[in-house]
């Protein structure tokens, strides 16, 4: 199976680094281009546009990616509860119309309580949980259904629900992330790829099992996306020192960036979010797993989104990544420190476990 590489689209400078400031405007065009072409210019499949109640529209900047760029794609996220998910799946299936292909919905139900009630949502997590399934079996008979649809459930009720704008089947996959017991349970329903933040390899093995579980009763197959900090360098010694760098702009620049970014002074801001939980679990096993999964990154800021690091020379990072890949996993997620360099020097990354991957297939045959 090809392996898939996702980056992360930003609007302006450090809105995506603990390491960093936020600096000027929320949106900046030409940064967007920049980043945007450094990832396409660097060999990666998609970029992420993140969501957050605090983050610019998500469907306006997914819409400026595809418009400067020619082959990258744009994976979305979007938070079921606050669109309908008829009118969304119109949104969606409008972007595919004019960029065929190149747009896929990431689904976040949203892990912490205090983060929703910006938006005005007030409902518990197992609640969200099951709005989702709702949203998400909604959004696939309107991209579905050549005819008029009903649809009667908790949260949303349909009558004749028809688009007339509708995706070729598959054109929009829908990823999915979440870790606690209810987001297997409606991502194995639906999702077509489950992602998961970088734990160690024995984790990730793990919830690979539990979600197929999950998806077998459906007659899904669903692919697997890890996400990762990779902190790459001409040698380990190189890669190591830089981490140690790293991880001290961590200490002088998280709370800058957590009031910037809308989550507050409180690393105990994400402590409700399952998967947050288990990588502060492994972080507090140790700082190292595996053969080079550093977790102090995760220690310094809560673990707050993804922010496990691999760190080792290309050769070494490469190797990692495809450790995981050999447990069944196809997208790599990856976004570094110094967001615009690092999407410029991950095409050696990139090329690296391609080859690698390429060369372990002949070897196979």
């Amino acid at each position: 199976m090809p392996i898939e590489f996702i980056g992360i689209a930003s609007t302006r400078p450090g809105s995506e680094t603990e390491t960093a400031a936020v600096s000027g405007p929320a949106v900046q065009l030409d940064y967007l281009k920049d980043l945007a072409l450094a990832h396409e210019e660097s060999g990666f499949d998609r970029v992420l546009v993140a969501h957050s109640s605090a983050s610019v529209d998500g469907f306006t900047v997914a819409d400026q990616i595809l418009t400067h760029t020619t082959r990258l794609a744009v994976l979305l996220a979007h938070r079921p509860g606050f669109v309908s998910p008829t009118y969304a799946a119109r949104k969606y299936a409008t972007i595919d119309a004019f960029h065929p292909g190149r747009i896929a919905l990431h689904t976040i139900t949203g892990g912490d309580d205090r983060e929703q009630a910006r938006d005005g949502d007030l409902t518990d997590k197992a609640t969200r949980y099951r709005r989702t399934d709702e949203f998400l079996s909604i959004v696939r008979k309107e991209w579905e259904s050549a005819d008029p649809f009903d649809f009667e459930g908790e949260f949303y009720t349909v009558r004749g629900g028809w688009s007339s704008v509708r995706p070729e089947p598959g054109a929009i996959p829908i990823y999915f992330g979440g870790a606690s017991e209810d987001a297997i349970r409606v991502g194995g329903k639906h999702a077509d790829v489950y992602a998961f933040w970088g734990e160690p390899l024995a984790g990730i093995a793990e919830r690979i099992r539990d979600v197929r579980a999950a998806a077998a009763p459906y007659g899904r197959d669903p692919r697997f996306s890890v996400s990762l900090r990779p902190i790459p360098a001409a040698t380990e010694s190189e890669a190591w020192t830089r981490a140690a760098e790293i991880l001290e702009l961590t200490k002088e620049k998280v709370g800058e960036a957590r009031k910037a970014w809308g989550w507050g002074g409180d690393k105990k801001d994400f402590a409700a979010a399952r998967g947050s939980q288990r990588l502060l679990e492994y972080a507090a096993q140790g700082d190292v797993h595996d053969k080079r999964l550093w977790t102090a990154i995760a220690k310094e800021t809560g673990a707050a989104g993804n922010s496990t690091a691999l760190v080792g020379s290309y050769e070494q990072v490469a190797e990692s990544l495809l450790d995981y890949v050999a447990l069944g996993v196809s997208t790599l997620l990856i976004r570094g420190f110094s967001p615009l360099a690092d999407a410029r020097d991950y095409g050696n990354l990139v090329r690296l476990v391609r080859e690698q991957a390429d060369a372990s297939e002949l070897a196979a045959v």
